[in-house]
């Protein structure tokens, strides 16, 4: 036994072994604070128009969404975004005349009943478990490559928020020109790749070779991805837009003022519940069912596997509790959304901390800025805004990219394309669920009907009517 032991051959040792699967990535400070500002390229840009078109109180709203992220951060320990409700914010500030304060409050308190109620009752884990998945990929394609589609448009044209329209085309030089845009692309695909490195498993082997030259390259490959990795790549891009907001307009220094607006709560008269809810809540609420709490808990469990999956009705009721909390006193109503999720993870986020990280920041922004922080938030460069909502939307999108069978492909692709052109992710979860059932229908066994049993008797009669 001792000879066989020592007999047995040995193997070399991989000189790097990563053995982590998705969500088990040794993560850092620094890269829990990258991924902080992965979705910001959401936030500011609807935070901004409703401030400046329906006079949304920023101060207000940045303090009691800095709560909620401290809170979600701390209570589902994964970087759950905090988003706007963007049906909502689309109607108030597309439709004429424009929502007031009061009734984006209604619309998001109404919302935020119905998500609540769901999720005490148990029907919101019931939804989640018997949705198929295919729907639910379509779903998260549709949302990923519509906010794709938003980024290319921030890049490729000046925006006016206040109406909700591009305009001009925008140069190619300039401090939120073209060249910056696509500089902030290249530095983020060479820093980050397409966001896999460190996440998946990847060995760099010498085992059983004596090619030293092939070890030392991979060895240098090693090296360089996991140095690139390490840069805080969207914070950085995020940190040089803000800097760029002062050299683009000194004069913002003249108008800031410290200290937060004065809180109070919100007058909401029997008119603003009516126009709150027939206006905005209805289209918000399936977009708040399906991409706010079903379409992120199946995404955290792609990104985080080895961890509990997201409980429906703990998301759920979380949507509500939170804007039962804030929209009494005009903060912007809030859900949970897949897109910021991804964009957060994509970009370093591991953890509740990044989260957490980004609750303080807005927190320090409402207390010491205020409303003043409006003039900030309006030179920040759109393009920039744009870069980060392109690989946010791209890596919600990707998730779709587990369908192994033609028919689930069929039933995702369906229900995407009919979301973006219908503008609906309702009617394009309807057509998916249709079309799921229609084809499993069709390849039922019959044979309880008597269907089978006719069909088989009319094909040997068939047969023994053609045999001469």
């Amino acid at each position: 036994m001792e000879e066989q032991r020592q007999q047995t051959p040995t193997t070399t040792a991989p000189l790097v072994h990563h053995n982590h699967r998705p969500g088990r990535r040794k993560h850092s400070l620094v890269s829990e604070l990258s991924g902080a500002v992965g979705d910001l390229g959401t936030f500011i840009p609807i935070v901004l128009t409703l401030t400046l078109v329906s006079n949304l109180d920023l101060s207000t709203t940045l303090i009691f969404t800095s709560l909620y992220n401290i809170a979600t951060g701390l209570l589902f320990g994964l970087p759950m975004p905090v988003q706007p409700m963007k049906s909502i914010a689309a109607v108030a500030v597309s439709e004429s005349p424009h929502l007031t304060t009061s009734q984006i409050a209604a619309a998001g308190l109404c919302t935020a009943a119905t998500l609540f109620l769901l999720g005490l009752t148990g029907l919101m884990s019931f939804f989640y478990r018997f949705i198929p998945l295919p729907v639910v990929r379509g779903v998260q394609l549709s949302q990923g490559l519509s906010f794709a589609f938003t980024a290319i448009k921030y890049v490729r044209f000046n925006q006016d928020f206040a109406t909700s329209k591009s305009t001009s085309s925008r140069p190619w030089l300039g401090l939120d020109g073209l060249l910056l845009a696509l500089t902030a692309i290249l530095f983020l695909v060479l820093t980050t790749g397409s966001g896999d490195y460190g996440t998946h498993n990847q060995e760099f082997d010498i085992d059983n070779t004596d090619d030293v030259n092939d070890s030392g390259r991979r060895l240098r490959l090693h090296t360089r991805l996991r140095i690139l990795s390490a840069i805080p790549a969207a914070l950085v891009v995020f940190l040089l837009g803000l800097i760029l907001c002062f050299i683009r307009d000194p004069t913002i220094f003249n108008d800031l003022r410290f200290g937060p607006s004065e809180i109070s709560v919100l007058k909401i008269t029997w008119d603003d519940w009516k126009v709150g809810f027939l206006r905005a809540a209805i289209p918000q609420i399936p977009l708040s069912v399906l991409n706010s709490v079903i379409a992120v808990c199946k995404l955290s469990g792609d990104l985080f596997p080895d961890r509990e999956e997201l409980s429906a009705t703990k998301v759920s009721i979380s949507v509500g509790v939170m804007n039962f909390v804030g929209c009494w006193f005009g903060a912007m109503p809030v859900c949970h959304g897949a897109g910021g999720l991804a964009g957060q993870y994509r970009f370093g986020a591991r953890s509740g901390m990044a989260v957490v990280f980004l609750g303080l920041g807005k927190l320090a922004i409402g207390l010491v800025f205020g409303n003043s922080f409006v003039r900030i938030l309006g030179q920040f460069p759109i393009g920039i805004l744009g870069v980060l909502l392109l690989f946010a939307g791209i890596e919600l999108a990707m998730a779709s990219r587990d369908m192994n069978t033609k028919e689930e492909s069929f039933v995702m692709l369906v229900c995407a394309a009919v979301s973006l052109t219908g503008s609906s992710a309702a009617l394009g979860f309807c057509c998916g669920i249709l079309l799921f059932l229609l084809l499993k229908l069709r390849g039922m066994e019959c044979s309880r009907f008597g269907v089978s049993k006719f069909w088989s008797k009319s094909s040997a009669e068939d047969m023994d009517d053609s045999v001469p």
